[in-house]
C-alpha cells in the first residue's frame, strides 16, 4: 500500500503510507515562504524523479546528476506533505517554511535505509520511524489477534496510549508545528483504530463472525471521534486502512439479515458487497474518500472469480455511485479485460523479454500445463516468498512448468540484479516489453495473483493465489478435471 502494502498486504486492501500525498489545513502559500529539497538514491533503478505537491499534482520532474542526486528550490511554499516518486517507489517528506532538507536511501532497503539531514529533518525521520513502527505491528495482527476481546481492547488502547505520550516528550523536546502534531496524532490514532475493525475478522473467522455483536460494550468507542471526510488525510495510509476495514466490518450487519443467523460468512457475497458500497455513498460526503473507497472496494469483489453476470451486476451498482470519470472508465476496462481472461479462453497474446534479453510471445513458451505468476522489483516480502513457493511447488508438481513475470518498467539491469543477487533460476524470468498495457489487460491489480493455463495456453483458471493453504489440493484437482494428470 508502494509500500503495496499497495500493499497490500494480506488484507488485500490499502494504498502504501509512502504513496501518501494530501492537502493541509495549515496556512495557505505566503510570498516569501521559501524552502530546498534534494537528495541522493544508491543504486538507481533509473534516472527519473518526480516531486508532487500537497494536492498531489507534479512539481516538477528531474534526471539525477552524474552523483544520482536532484535538487529543488521552493518559492511561495505551500506547508505541507510532499512525495517523491522513483521506479515505483515513494516517499513523503513534509516540508514547511524555511526547511532545507536533505535525504540519502538506498532502493535496496528502501524504507530503513531513508535518513534526513537538515533543517527539517528531525521531523522527517519521526515520521519514517512511526511508519516502519506501524508496519511492524501489522505483521504481529494476526498473532495479537489470539487474544481474547477484552484483552486486545486493553492492549491496543495501551499501545495507542503509548506512542501518544511518546509523541508528546518528542514535542516537548522539539519545537514542531500543530500541522506535524495533528499529522503525527492522526497516524498513531488511526493505525490503532484499524486494528480494533480488522480484529474481529481474524478472531472470530467465517463460521463466527454472526457473534461481533458480542464484542465489549467499548470495543468501538472509537467510532465516536472518526471524521469520514477529512480530505486532508485522504491518501494518508492508516486513515484508509481504518476506512476500507471499517465499511467491511459495518457491512457484516447487512450480511446476517440476508442470510441464517449461523451460516459461514461470505466475503463474496453479492448482497455484503453491494452494502459496503451503499455504506461508503451515505456516510461519506466528500468526493475524494467517497470516490477513493468505491473503486478499491468494487474492484475487489469484480477482481474475484465471480461470473460475467455478478462482475455486470457491480460493476453498475459501483457506476450510479462513484462521480470519478476516470476511475469508472478503469474499472469498465477491468471488467472487459476480465470478460476475456475467463476460463477456456486463449491466453492474451502479449511481449515479453527474457532474462537474456531475446523477446517472445507470451503463448509461445507454453508448451505443458504452466502457472504463470508476478511479482514487482518494489516488493522485497513479495518476490522473495513467491519464488520460494514456486521451488517447493515445482518438487510436488513436476509436469507443471512455472513462468516468472517482474511487473515493473525500470531500467533491465536492476531486475536482473535481484534475480542474480537471489540466485534465482533464469530460465523462466521474463518481464513485460510493455508493463502498464500488460498489467492492464492480465487485470495485474494483485501481485498474488497467478493464471493457470492447459499445454495450448487455454487459460484453466485466471485469478488464484500460490500462496493459500490449499493451493496445491486445488491445483491437482483442476488438472485432474482437465485430464491433464492422471
Amino acid at each position: 500500500m508502494t509500500k503495496t502494502l499497495i500493499l497490500i498486504r494480506s488484507l488485500g486492501l490499502f494504498v502504501g503510507l509512502l504513496a501518501i500525498t494530501f492537502g493541509c489545513k495549515s496556512k495557505s502559500a505566503s510570498e516569501g515562504d521559501v524552502a530546498f529539497l534534494g537528495g541522493e538514491i544508491v543504486n538507481p533503478k533509473n534516472k527519473n524523479v518526480i516531486l508532487y505537491n500537497t494536492d498531489g499534482k507534479v512539481v516538477d520532474s528531474f534526471k539525477l546528476d552524474v552523483n544520482n542526486r536532484f535538487k529543488h528550490n521552493f518559492k511561495n511554499l505551500n506547508p505541507g506533505l510532499y512525495s517523491i516518486t522513483h521506479g515505483g517507489e515513494y516517499q513523503l517528506v513534509l516540508l514547511e517554511p524555511n526547511d532545507s532538507v536533505m535525504f540519502r536511501l538506498n532502493t535496496y532497503d528502501f524504507d530503513e535505509s531513508l535518513v534526513f539531514t537538515g533543517k527539517g529533518a528531525k521531523k522527517n525521520n519521526y515520521l519514517i520511524k512511526t511508519y516502519l513502527s506501524n508496519e511492524r505491528e501489522a505483521d504481529k495482527l494476526v498473532e495479537y489477534s489470539k487474544m481474547e476481546p477484552e484483552a486486545f481492547h486493553s492492549f491496543i488502547e495501551e499501545r495507542r496510549q503509548r506512542h501518544l505520550n511518546q509523541l508528546q516528550k518528542f514535542l516537548a523536546q522539539n519545537n514542531q508545528s500543530d500541522f506535524f502534531q495533528s499529522i503525527l496524532e492522526a497516524n498513531i490514532n488511526y493505525n490503532n483504530y484499524a486494528d480494533k475493525e480488522i480484529y474481529p475478522f481474524a478472531y472470530f473467522g467465517n463460521n463466527k463472525l454472526i457473534h461481533v455483536k458480542d464484542l465489549p460494550e467499548n470495543f468501538y468507542a472509537h467510532r465516536n471521534n472518526i471524521d469520514y471526510n477529512a480530505n486532508h488525510l485522504s491518501r494518508f495510509f492508516s486513515y484508509n486502512r481504518f476506512l476500507f476495514s471499517h465499511i467491511d466490518n459495518l457491512a457484516i450487519s447487512s450480511f446476517y439479515e440476508h442470510n441464517e443467523f449461523h451460516s459461514k460468512f461470505d466475503r463474496h457475497s453479492m448482497e455484503y458487497n453491494k452494502s459496503k458500497l451503499d455504506l461508503i455513498d451515505s456516510i461519506i460526503e466528500d468526493e475524494t474518500i467517497k470516490n477513493n473507497l468505491l473503486k478499491y472496494k468494487a474492484r475487489n469483489y469484480i477482481s474475484h472469480n465471480h461470473t460475467e453476470d455478478e462482475a455486470n451486476e457491480l460493476l453498475d451498482y459501483y457506476l450510479s455511485r462513484s462521480t470519478n470519470e476516470e476511475d469508472k472508465s478503469d474499472m469498465i476496462d477491468l471488467v472487459a479485460s476480465l470478460k476475456l481472461l475467463r476460463q477456456g479462453n486463449p491466453l492474451p497474446s502479449l511481449e515479453i523479454v527474457s532474462f537474456d534479453d531475446k523477446e517472445y510471445s507470451l503463448n509461445s513458451i507454453i508448451t505443458k500445463p504452466t502457472i504463470i505468476y508476478f511479482w514487482s522489483s518494489n516488493s522485497k516480502a513479495q518476490y522473495r516468498n513467491s519464488h520460494y513457493k514456486v521451488n517447493s511447488l515445482k518438487k510436488a508438481f513436476d509436469y507443471v512448468d512455472f513462468v516468472s513475470i517482474n511487473v515493473n518498467d525500470n531500467d533491465d539491469k536492476y531486475w536482473k540484479k535481484i534475480i542474480s543477487n537471489y540466485d534465482f533460476s533464469t530460465t523462466s524470468e521474463y518481464k513485460f516489453k510493455d508493463s502498464n498495457k500488460a498489467k492492464k489487460i492480465l487485470a495485474v491489480n494483485y501481485l498474488n495473483k497467478a493464471i493457470i493455463v492447459d499445454e495450448n495456453g487455454i487459460i484453466l483458471h485466471p485469478n488464484v493465489n500460490i500462496f493459500k493453504s490449499d493451493f496445491s489440493e486445488k491445483l491437482e484437482e483442476l488438472l485432474q478435471k482437465k485430464h491433464l494428470i492422471k
